[in-house]
């Protein structure tokens, strides 16, 4: 701020002198033997002067914050209180010079070169020996303290800050001579991030304001956030100078996003402006999650704040006890500050954030910045000469000490107020501590600050958040997508964060048994998911059982079983008449025999397969098949021999004599009997679990084992069929009012056109069908065979009994 100027420019000799061309008069200023600077926003706008370098008209500074007046003055009690300590720094004073930085970082470095100087800007000494200020206390935005801190580096000037908590200034090379009383927003970002996942605040806006602490802090959430279920929806700066059109833009971004939780750094300067324009556009339903420059800002705790202002939560700066700061608060005359006041009221009368002593934070903080000052200069004072930390073990000189030997014991000062230790680590932060402040409506409809929670930084990782919610006012939900559910899974929409997803509910066969699952977890082998698809549970065992469909083919077996039965009793009974003996009783027996094995044989197929009821199934079912036709396969040659042998000199009837029809049964059964024999030996059925057929079921079913051997049973049981049908079709025309050929010719119709429709029906039914499939046809092929061959032969005997004659049944 001075010019040297030549008092006679000719010779070249002339002496040169300095001349003050502005000044910037501190707020306060008080002598001692050791002067303390202090720099604090007593007001929180200026407005900008004509940067034209032509003249340099003063700055002038509108908005009175009454908060940052009651900081000031809170130093200036620690002062006195120190001054006045017969313990602390006896025998010496301090004296401060406080100015004012209108909160903003070109009046800040006004101030800080200011306070370099001495009490008297006029008066003050050249810059030789040690410098007559050893410490400043401020500032309060990171912003300011950015300025101030390079300024008074060359210098090596300490500096305590009582409010900037911007984790930059954790940069030894940078900030070299940084010391704060506030907790490091490393530790407040953290806490926010914590405190965003708590609530499950998954969709949020960030607000900030457009200097360093706003940038690191916003750097740092992020940071935090990551890994965690928080999303971003959209981040917003605030001019340092309000511009109302980009205020509207902002305004609109925030009405516009489905994110209702908006986190904010910002101070209360800047934010003041913006909530105007908030409140006039009369957008509501925004929870705010404000940072500890905000949090406890008294110029919004009036009524008309609360519409759009109540249930804002955050960080505050941990509260203290400062006795006497409310009846020395009164005892100051506002005339110098406020100019609409005449010096004879109190500020209570027009400002009562001033005297809201009831919870002291910040102010708290500059009281601790000072006594910090204090018991460092005490701690120097009292070196011993030869024990000192400095070069050669001295001390520093009382008479000349310079700021970086201050700064040592600064470094090293540990002491206690108020219960709380108060110490520095080699960053220049002291221990985090928060308090959780809610805003609500107090008795007057004004917001005060409701203590619901508590964050210790000096607690284990994922400990230091305690938070009281049923002191909380409600809070509303922000998520860009609702929870998914359990029995779902998330789903990320293709180019929006992650917290914007779909809900997809999981596959058959997996689940999720959480909220907001990622993916679906698979069930184990024997285990299936639920309706819901939570839970795996034990899939459903199905074969076939004795339940409605098993019963009724057991039902059907028996009556098939028992009328053939019955109608062996009465072929048995009706045995020498002429009905029986013309069509073969011996075969007609051995028919009927095998009948009653095919009726019975479809009982294995029923209940639960085991190794034994596995080969017993298709073996059993062949065999009485196959001897069944061979029966039938019999019976058609023996009537086909009958009526060709009435032709003169024809003699097949011996070759088919009961010897020869036993033989003719036997080969055709034997040789199905070696088959199954062959494929037990080699491959024999065993039972199985099929789960791929239906992955929801086990289904217990036999496994054929050989499926060659399988199909070379039913090919022979169907070529005995087809074998039978060609020679009964041949002999269809013989004469004789009872033709037996045409009704074995009609049965083998029947059997194959059952057994050929099984073929595709087998191989397509699911399950425990598949054998109800197989055992339904071995059930209604010999119902066929059954009622074909002898329902007629029935209906003659018991219900004609006159045509039960050789002559009738011979005819021509």
């Amino acid at each position: 701020m001075y010019t040297p100027i030549s008092s006679n420019p000719s010779p070249p000799s002339s002496a040169k002198v300095c001349k003050l061309q502005n000044s910037f008069e501190p707020g306060f200023v008080a002598k001692g033997d050791y002067i303390i600077g202090g720099i604090f926003p007593l007001h929180y706008n200026q407005e900008m002067p004509d940067l034209n370098c032509t003249y340099r008209p003063p700055v002038k500074c509108n908005g009175f914050d009454p908060r940052a007046f009651r900081w000031a003055q809170t130093m200036r009690l620690a002062v006195e209180e120190i001054n006045q300590s017969a313990e602390l720094l006896p025998n010496y004073t301090l004296g401060y010079k406080i100015f004012d930085s209108c909160g903003y970082p070109l009046t800040g470095q006004r101030a800080a070169l200011a306070v370099l100087n001495g009490l008297s800007e006029d008066d003050s000494p050249t810059c030789s020996g040690a410098s007559p200020l050893l410490a400043v206390i401020g500032e309060s935005g990171s912003a300011q303290s950015m300025v101030v801190s390079r300024i008074l580096q060359p210098f090596r000037i300490p500096m305590i800050s009582y409010f900037s908590s911007c984790a930059c200034f954790t940069d030894r090379q940078n900030h070299p001579t940084f010391f704060r009383v506030i907790p490091n927003d490393d530790y407040q970002v953290k806490a926010i991030a914590q405190l965003l996942v708590h609530f499950n605040f998954t969709w949020v806006g960030l607000v900030r304001g457009d200097h360093e602490y706003g940038r690191f802090a916003v750097q740092g959430l992020l940071r935090e956030l990551q890994g965690t279920k928080v999303c971003v929806a959209y981040q917003e700066i605030i001019p340092m100078l309000y511009n109302r059109q980009r205020t509207l833009e902002i305004l609109q971004v925030m009405r516009s996003s489905t994110a209702k939780v908006v986190v904010v750094f910002s101070t209360e300067g800047e934010l003041t402006p913006f909530l105007r324009d908030y409140m006039t556009q009369n957008i509501t339903g925004i929870q705010w999650v404000a940072s500890e420059a905000l949090i406890t800002a008294s110029v919004f705790t009036a009524s008309e704040y609360y519409p759009y202002l109540g249930g804002t939560i955050g960080f505050g700066i941990r509260k203290g006890k400062i006795s006497g700061l409310s009846d020395y608060l009164r005892t100051v005359n506002p005339r110098s500050l406020l100019p609409s006041c005449s010096g004879q009221e109190t500020l209570l009368e027009q400002h009562s954030a001033y005297m809201n002593t009831s919870s002291p934070r910040v102010a708290y903080n500059v009281y601790k910045a000072v006594y910090a000052f204090a018991h460092s200069l005490h701690n120097l004072l009292l070196c011993q000469p030869g024990s000192g930390p400095f070069q050669y073990n001295s001390c520093a000189q009382s008479n000349n000490i310079y700021p970086w030997q201050l700064q040592h014991y600064l470094q090293e000062v540990t002491f206690n107020i108020a219960g709380e230790e108060v110490n520095f680590d080699l960053k220049g932060d002291s221990i985090s501590y928060y308090d959780i402040l809610n805003w609500q409506r107090g008795m007057g409809g004004n917001i005060e600050y409701v203590n619901v929670g508590l964050f210790d930084g000096t607690k284990p990782a994922g400990e230091e958040l305690l938070i009281q919610e049923d002191r909380i006012m409600w809070m509303p939900m922000s998520v860009c997508s609702t929870s998914c559910l359990p029995g779902s899974r998330k789903a990320v929409r293709r180019g929006e964060p992650v917290c914007c997803f779909d809900c997809v509910p999981c596959d058959s066969g997996k689940i999720s048994n959480q909220t907001n699952s990622i993916e679906c977890t698979f069930c184990p082998d024997d285990f299936w998911s639920n309706i819901d698809k939570t839970v795996c549970v034990l899939k459903i065992v199905e074969f076939l059982a004795y339940d409605s469909l098993g019963i009724a083919l057991t039902v059907i077996s028996v009556v098939g079983a028992s009328i053939t039965i019955a109608v062996f009793a009465v072929f048995f009974y009706h045995r020498n008449t002429a009905i029986v003996r013309v069509n073969n009783s011996v075969l007609s027996f051995f028919i009927l025999f095998a009948l009653t094995l095919c009726f019975l044989c479809s009982l294995v197929f029923i209940g639960e397969p085991t190794y034994w009821s596995c080969m017993l199934r298709h073996t059993i079912f062949s065999i009485t098949f196959s001897f069944c036709i061979s029966c039938i396969l019999g019976k058609t040659l023996v009537v086909l021999a009958a009526f060709t042998a009435t032709r003169p000199g024809d003699n097949i009837m011996k070759w088919l004599g009961p010897k020869q029809q036993s033989a003719i049964i036997f080969i055709c059964t034997v040789i199905q009997v070696v088959i199954c024999a062959a494929w037990l030996i080699e491959s024999p059925p065993f039972p199985s679990q099929n789960t791929q057929y239906e992955m929801s079921k086990i289904i217990l079913e036999c496994s054929v084992g050989s499926s060659l051997a399988f199909w070379c049973v039913l090919g022979y049981i169907g070529l005995q069929a087809c074998l039978c049908f060609i020679l009964a079709f041949l002999a269809r025309k013989l004469p004789g009012n009872f033709n037996e050929a045409k009704v074995i010719t009609f049965s083998m119709l029947i059997f194959c056109a059952v057994w050929l429709s099984f073929v595709p029906a087998y191989i397509s039914a699911p399950g425990k069908y598949a054998d109800a499939v197989e055992s339904f046809a071995i059930l209604a092929s010999s119902f066929g065979l059954l009622f074909c061959l002898f329902a007629p032969k029935c209906f003659i005997i018991l219900l004609k009994p006159e045509k039960n004659t050789r002559q009738h049944l011979m005819g021509k």
